[in-house]
Protein backbone atom coordinates (compact mmCIF):
# COMPACT_ATOMS: atom_id res chain seq x y z
CA UNK A 1 0.00 0.00 0.00
CA UNK A 2 1.35 3.38 -1.02
CA UNK A 3 0.11 6.49 0.80
CA UNK A 4 -1.59 9.03 -1.43
CA UNK A 5 -1.59 12.79 -0.95
CA UNK A 6 -5.04 14.09 -0.12
CA UNK A 7 -7.00 17.03 -1.46
CA UNK A 8 -9.88 19.09 -0.06
CA UNK A 9 -12.21 16.49 -1.63
CA UNK A 10 -10.87 13.95 0.89
CA UNK A 11 -11.62 16.09 3.97
CA UNK A 12 -14.75 14.18 5.04
CA UNK A 13 -12.97 10.82 4.75
CA UNK A 14 -9.98 12.12 6.68
CA UNK A 15 -12.25 13.49 9.44
CA UNK A 16 -13.97 10.10 9.69
CA UNK A 17 -10.62 8.27 9.93
CA UNK A 18 -9.32 10.63 12.63
CA UNK A 19 -12.51 10.54 14.65
CA UNK A 20 -13.01 6.76 14.51
CA UNK A 21 -9.34 5.95 15.17
CA UNK A 22 -9.25 8.14 18.28
CA UNK A 23 -12.53 7.24 20.00
CA UNK A 24 -10.95 4.51 22.14
CA UNK A 25 -8.31 6.98 23.39
CA UNK A 26 -11.05 9.46 24.36
CA UNK A 27 -12.84 6.75 26.35
CA UNK A 28 -9.62 5.49 27.98
CA UNK A 29 -8.61 8.98 29.17
CA UNK A 30 -12.13 10.23 29.98
CA UNK A 31 -12.15 12.89 27.25
CA UNK A 32 -15.40 14.42 26.07
CA UNK A 33 -16.66 17.45 24.18
CA UNK A 34 -16.80 19.46 27.43
CA UNK A 35 -13.34 18.77 28.88
CA UNK A 36 -11.43 18.42 25.58
CA UNK A 37 -13.43 19.67 22.57
CA UNK A 38 -10.39 19.69 20.26
CA UNK A 39 -9.49 16.03 20.83
CA UNK A 40 -9.16 14.18 17.50
CA UNK A 41 -12.09 11.90 18.39
CA UNK A 42 -14.33 14.92 17.74
CA UNK A 43 -12.71 15.80 14.41
CA UNK A 44 -14.95 17.30 11.74
CA UNK A 45 -14.62 17.95 8.04
CA UNK A 46 -14.31 21.69 8.72
CA UNK A 47 -11.31 21.05 11.04
CA UNK A 48 -9.53 19.16 8.28
CA UNK A 49 -10.38 21.80 5.70
CA UNK A 50 -9.02 24.53 7.99
CA UNK A 51 -5.81 22.55 8.62
CA UNK A 52 -5.31 22.05 4.88
CA UNK A 53 -5.97 25.75 4.24
CA UNK A 54 -3.19 26.68 6.67
CA UNK A 55 -0.71 24.37 4.97
CA UNK A 56 -0.99 20.89 6.46
CA UNK A 57 -0.63 18.09 3.92
CA UNK A 58 -2.56 14.90 4.54
CA UNK A 59 -1.63 11.46 3.30
CA UNK A 60 -4.06 8.53 3.31
CA UNK A 61 -3.52 4.80 3.19
CA UNK A 62 -6.00 2.58 1.35
CA UNK A 63 -6.44 -1.14 1.76
CA UNK A 64 -7.39 -2.82 -1.56
CA UNK A 65 -10.47 -4.43 -0.02
CA UNK A 66 -11.34 -2.20 2.96
CA UNK A 67 -10.79 1.22 1.35
CA UNK A 68 -9.33 4.11 3.40
CA UNK A 69 -7.86 2.80 6.66
CA UNK A 70 -5.40 5.43 7.91
CA UNK A 71 -4.12 8.97 7.53
CA UNK A 72 -1.46 11.36 8.78
CA UNK A 73 -0.82 15.09 8.53
CA UNK A 74 2.54 16.69 7.70
CA UNK A 75 3.31 20.32 8.40
CA UNK A 76 6.45 22.42 7.90
CA UNK A 77 6.35 25.43 10.24
CA UNK A 78 10.01 26.18 9.43
CA UNK A 79 12.38 25.04 6.65
CA UNK A 80 14.29 22.61 8.90
CA UNK A 81 11.41 21.47 11.11
CA UNK A 82 8.24 19.47 10.48
CA UNK A 83 5.33 18.24 12.54
CA UNK A 84 3.69 14.84 12.26
CA UNK A 85 0.05 15.30 13.27
CA UNK A 86 -3.15 13.29 13.48
CA UNK A 87 -1.70 9.86 12.78
CA UNK A 88 -4.85 7.78 12.75
CA UNK A 89 -5.48 4.12 11.93
CA UNK A 90 -8.94 2.56 12.06
CA UNK A 91 -9.18 0.09 14.98
CA UNK A 92 -9.51 -3.11 12.89
CA UNK A 93 -6.23 -2.22 11.15
CA UNK A 94 -4.19 -1.11 14.18
CA UNK A 95 -1.14 -3.18 15.05
CA UNK A 96 -0.63 -4.29 11.44
CA UNK A 97 1.98 -1.76 10.33
CA UNK A 98 -0.20 0.93 8.74
CA UNK A 99 0.83 3.59 11.27
CA UNK A 100 4.53 2.80 10.96
CA UNK A 101 4.16 2.85 7.17
CA UNK A 102 2.66 6.36 7.30
CA UNK A 103 5.35 7.58 9.70
CA UNK A 104 8.03 6.25 7.32
CA UNK A 105 6.30 8.07 4.47
CA UNK A 106 6.35 11.36 6.40
CA UNK A 107 10.01 10.82 7.32
CA UNK A 108 10.85 10.29 3.65
CA UNK A 109 8.86 13.40 2.67
CA UNK A 110 10.74 15.39 5.32
CA UNK A 111 14.07 14.05 4.06
CA UNK A 112 13.22 15.13 0.50
CA UNK A 113 12.20 18.54 1.84
CA UNK A 114 15.53 18.98 3.66
CA UNK A 115 13.92 18.90 7.10
CA UNK A 116 16.27 18.19 10.03
CA UNK A 117 13.72 17.05 12.61
CA UNK A 118 10.11 15.97 13.00
CA UNK A 119 8.20 16.77 16.18
CA UNK A 120 5.07 15.26 17.64
CA UNK A 121 2.98 15.84 20.73
CA UNK A 122 1.13 13.00 22.45
CA UNK A 123 -0.91 12.58 25.61
CA UNK A 124 1.69 12.50 28.37
CA UNK A 125 -0.08 9.68 30.17
CA UNK A 126 -0.36 7.54 27.02
CA UNK A 127 2.79 5.50 27.73
CA UNK A 128 1.98 2.74 25.23
CA UNK A 129 1.90 5.27 22.36
CA UNK A 130 5.13 6.88 23.55
CA UNK A 131 6.90 3.51 23.57
CA UNK A 132 5.61 2.85 20.04
CA UNK A 133 7.05 6.15 18.81
CA UNK A 134 10.32 5.40 20.67
CA UNK A 135 10.60 2.15 18.68
CA UNK A 136 10.31 4.23 15.49
CA UNK A 137 13.23 6.41 16.61
CA UNK A 138 11.47 9.31 18.32
CA UNK A 139 13.22 10.66 21.41
CA UNK A 140 11.35 11.88 24.49
CA UNK A 141 11.36 15.61 25.09
CA UNK A 142 9.70 17.77 27.68
CA UNK A 143 6.26 17.23 29.13
CA UNK A 144 4.00 20.25 29.60
CA UNK A 145 0.67 20.89 31.23
CA UNK A 146 -1.85 23.28 29.71
CA UNK A 147 -4.78 24.72 31.65
CA UNK A 148 -7.24 23.95 28.85
CA UNK A 149 -6.30 20.24 28.62
CA UNK A 150 -7.20 17.46 31.08
CA UNK A 151 -3.88 15.70 30.38
CA UNK A 152 -0.22 16.58 29.95
CA UNK A 153 1.47 16.76 26.55
CA UNK A 154 4.69 14.86 25.88
CA UNK A 155 6.81 16.25 23.04
CA UNK A 156 8.93 13.84 21.03
CA UNK A 157 11.39 14.44 18.21
CA UNK A 158 12.93 12.39 15.43
CA UNK A 159 16.14 13.45 13.68
CA UNK A 160 15.55 13.00 9.94
CA UNK A 161 18.27 10.85 8.41
CA UNK A 162 20.17 12.21 5.39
Amino acid sequence: MTPTQCTQHDAATIAMLISEANKEVAVRFGLNADNCPKHPSFCTTSWVEAEMARGETYFMLHDPTAGPIACVAYERPAPARAYLNRLSVLPPHQGQGAGAHLVAHVVEQARRDGVASISIGVIGEHLHLQRWYNKLGFVDGETKRFAHLPFSVKYMTLAVPD
